[in-house]
């Protein structure tokens, strides 16, 4: 029997209430593609009922609807679960109870054994409440292309051991990637990934999961100012301070201190953490050059000392280093720098307009010219290869005024 109304239809609250309670379903040891067809079955019985008969403990109806589907598919099973589902009410969970459970489907979904863009897809489909079409929208390929990419994840899982089904920093990871995937059709990806790390960080007290909160809310602070009026893109240095989004900066600059007062002379700041101490020194300053270079520099030396062989493992933090170099020790220095990495980066499109860049602040205008036309000429990103060409063309300009 449904109780009496007590709350409207609120599709933000369904979309909150399903990975809790598909976790609840997995975490009891159901299956888990069976556990979310039920689940799925379950919100279309409550877009039905609920317009006019809203139950009191809206995860328990979703939960025993659910339930009431996984045994009609088992039926040689169903005196085990008509027991269970006895039970209508639960008690409403406290947000460290829900952050667990987040957790926990968050461990599914980024389970060792799946692909990297299958643990995105499916984090999002299960964990985010994405629709197969708003995750395709959002990664430009067809529905029926992710549609198949998250049946194949569903199937590896089928019959794995979801105990202990995957690590904090595969996790980690894979929201990042979420992160990084930024904004496209009518999903903000990047808002997304905050969103459920936000969640995560309730279920951990493991620094890296602050560190990552961290470093995305400082780099989405600047979001308002990365494009101009006609969409193109707006390098840091030229961006309207003015326009960042300093409520963001500040949570992310708290969130960050949390994390390191947490470290030790053991334990020092990971990855996460060290970006996010460099965003954290961009959006500190008033102006492009107040800059503080030579801390950022240092901070990227930690960045580097945390992987083995960074050029070839992370070349977008060497890239970065040597811009730190040439502000901070001088354009010289940067271009020197990114001498000694021409045979590994040489032909990628940033390692070009890194040195356009070191070039321009060295004055040598010709050759930042130069840069980042071939810089422009190798990079895939419409909007980036535009944002090269203008610099290109914005160099030639005062070139011809100076002859």
């Amino acid at each position: 029997m449904i109780d009496e109304p007590t709350q409207p239809l609120d599709e933000a609250m369904l979309r909150a209430l399903v990975p809790r309670v598909l976790a609840g379903l997995v975490r009891r040891g159901e299956d888990f593609t069976a556990a979310e067809d039920a689940l799925q079955e379950a919100l279309l019985e409550a877009l039905r009922i609920w317009p006019e008969h809203p139950p009191r403990a809206p995860a328990a109806w979703l939960t025993t609807v659910a339930t009431r589907r996984l045994v009609d598919a088992r039926r040689s099973e169903i005196a085990r679960y008509r027991r269970e589902e006895t039970t209508y009410a639960e008690p409403r969970p406290t947000a460290a109870e829900e952050g667990d459970d987040t957790l926990f489907l968050l461990f599914c979904c980024c389970h060792p054994d799946l692909a990297p863009t299958s643990q995105v897809a499916l984090t999002l489909r299960a964990v985010g409440g994405l629709t197969t079409r708003e995750i395709a929208d959002a990664f430009y390929v067809p529905e029926a292309t992710m549609a198949q990419r998250i049946s194949r994840a569903k199937r590896t899982l089928r019959g794995r051991s979801l105990d202990q089904p995957g690590d904090l920093a595969v996790v980690l990871r894979v929201l990042y990637l979420i992160y990084t995937a930024g904004h496209a059709g009518r999903v903000d990806l990047a808002g997304e990934a905050i969103r459920l790390t936000r969640q995560l960080t309730l279920a951990t007290e493991e620094p890296e999961a602050r560190g990552l909160l961290a470093l995305m809310l400082l780099n989405h602070a600047r979001l308002p100012a990365r494009l101009d009026s006609e969409g193109r893109l707006i390098t840091l240095d030229q961006q309207d301070r003015g326009r960042w989004d300093t409520r963001l900066i500040a949570e992310g600059v708290q969130v960050l201190q949390s994390a390191l007062a947490m470290q030790t002379v053991d334990r020092p700041p990971g990855r996460y953490q060290v970006q996010a101490a460099i965003a954290a020194l961009h959006d500190d300053a008033a102006s492009a050059e107040e800059t503080d270079w030579p801390q950022i520099l240092a901070w990227y030396d930690d960045l580097l000392a945390l992987t083995e062989d960074p050029v070839r493992q992370d070349p977008a933090a060497v890239l970065g280093r040597a811009v730190a170099v040439g502000h901070a020790l001088g354009p010289a220095a940067g271009l020197r720098e990114t001498d000694q990495l021409r045979d590994v980066l040489g032909e990628r499109h940033r390692w070009h307009a890194v040195r356009a860049h070191l070039h321009e602040l060295n004055r040598d205008l010709p050759a930042a010219a130069g840069a980042y036309v071939q810089a422009a000429h190798l990079a895939t990103n419409i909007p980036e290869h535009n944002h090269l060409l203008r610099q290109a063309t914005r160099i030639r300009a005062t070139l011809s005024q100076q002859s």
